[in-house]
């Protein structure tokens, strides 16, 4: 018994068991895959929003910076997302004469919604799997203990005495898919949390941010000059 190492008592398991052990680790790397993608993708989410909040409030021309993410390669994302979707809908509805301040102001938060609704949902994909993976892998490696310790006593319903050495290696190998199923739904519901949190506070910065927005396009568009818009 001493002498069974872990990989001998996997290669040596049952094909159910084994196939409960391949899914379980394919939900680990799955999982880690995910946690290292959504880290950078929400690092580099805040990076962008610093940067653009720092020159947005330094009192910079509106204009300027509208132009300046409309020429850009590659498509805005956070505050900056939602500024373009604001300022686009509030420069386009300045040109119709009959509209008032109200009616324009109230399409730019539209749209600035629209574009806070879809920078959520961005940073949202994958935690549902994250999710999933951290609530369904301990009852999936469970499934594949308690297969396991079914077969070792099916195969001693004809065995006289039974000892310890003839049992011990069939559970041991089965209580390996409960510590798989274990090592993948840990971290997965770890930085689930972690990362629903963090989208949490960006969903929260993003809807102070239309909020400061509409105020100063408020002013914007209360002004009878046009050419005080930025």
């Amino acid at each position: 018994m001493n002498d069974v190492s872990i990989l001998e008592l996997i290669t040596g398991a049952s094909v159910i068991v084994q196939l409960v052990m391949t899914l379980l680790l394919l939900a680990s790397v799955t999982s880690w895959m995910m946690i290292l993608r959504k880290r950078s993708e929400l690092n580099q989410t805040r990076a962008q929003s610093d940067k653009f909040e720092d020159e947005f409030w330094k009192g910079g021309d509106l204009i300027a910076m509208y132009r300046k993410l409309e020429s850009r390669k590659t498509a805005a994302t956070g505050v900056a997302m939602i500024f373009e979707a604001g300022f686009r809908e509030f420069a386009r509805l300045r040109q119709h004469s009959g509209m008032g301040a109200d009616q324009i102001i109230e399409g730019s938060r539209r749209a600035m919604r629209a574009a806070l609704l879809k920078e959520t949902d961005r940073l949202e994909k994958s935690l549902a799997m994250l999710a999933t993976i951290g609530s369904i892998s301990p009852y999936v490696g469970l499934f594949g203990t308690v297969w396991g310790i079914m077969t070792v006593f099916y195969g001693l319903g004809n065995v006289a005495q039974v000892t310890l050495a003839q049992v011990g290696p069939g559970i041991s190998e089965a209580l390996i898919t409960t510590a798989m199923g274990l090592f993948a739904a840990i971290p997965a519901v770890i930085f689930y949390n972690r990362y629903a949190d963090q989208v949490g506070r960006l969903e929260l910065r993003y809807d102070t941010f239309v909020e400061e927005l509409s105020t100063i396009l408020q002013r914007s568009a209360s002004s009878s000059a046009p050419s005080r818009e930025g």
